[in-house]
């Protein structure tokens, strides 16, 4: 395999990329715990698939995955570098391919994956999940007969 041609700037840069606890991340778990919700980070919801979701809601399964626009394609942000433009290409079209994989494999196991775009703001994506979050736990807890949605 060819070295790819880069530049010290470009390796430091890219070097100092946090792919855990990034800002939207942090001030998407804030709003969802101001709104009441207590989650877990940084787990495999589902024994056996090695993806790691960002924030599990296990009692309501549902995994939030906070994607980078740059990272995952996003259809109104990604830049298609001009530098080995190759790799990059088929390193982005490979993470849209394995988050759709992540996302049917959760649901073949009775999970619901909700992406958020990293150019989303907190409140708006934290308002999305809470929304899901409680709908699921109405679903679920009404499949349940006796039991009260947490």
């Amino acid at each position: 395999m060819e070295a790819l041609e880069s530049t010290p700037e470009v390796r430091a840069r890219m070097s100092r990329q946090k792919n855990k606890n990034t800002s939207i991340e942090m001030a998407l778990r804030s709003a969802l715990h101001a709104a009441g919700l207590r989650y877990r980070v940084h787990r495999r919801p589902v024994k056996g698939v090695r993806r790691e979701a960002d924030i599990i809601f296990g009692p309501a399964r549902v995994a939030v995955f906070v994607d980078g626009c740059f990272w995952h394609g996003c259809p109104e942000h990604a830049t298609w570098p001009r530098r080995n433009a190759e790799f990059w290409r088929a390193k982005i079209e490979g993470n849209r391919v394995r988050d759709h994989d992540t996302d049917r494999r959760l649901a073949d196991s009775g999970w619901l994956a909700v992406r958020v775009w990293e150019h989303e703001t907190a409140e708006e994506a934290a308002a999305r999940v809470v929304g899901v979050v409680r709908e699921r736990r109405q679903e679920l807890a009404a499949k349940r007969p006796g039991t009260a949605a947490r």
